[in-house]
């Protein structure tokens, strides 16, 4: 089945309730982003949502950064 939508893998099929690897949306630079929270308690983004191709060039918003 093929699917073709905005939405990652892990929204469409979410991993078991209690993983503690829970993703949110937030607003970071003024853009929405999809992140999870590190052992830490940095956050890691995962996606970005942005209807401007600019930002997907932009490295402060490729997913796996480390944002506080």
């Amino acid at each position: 089945m093929i699917l073709y939508t905005p939405l990652s893998y892990q929204e469409i099929f979410p991993e078991a309730q209690g993983t503690g690897n829970e993703i949110q949306a937030v607003e970071w630079q003024g853009r929405t982003v999809f992140v999870s929270k590190n052992e830490d308690g940095n956050y890691q983004i995962n996606q970005l949502i942005s209807s401007n191709p600019n930002d997907y060039l932009n490295p402060d918003f490729l997913p796996g950064r480390i944002i506080s």
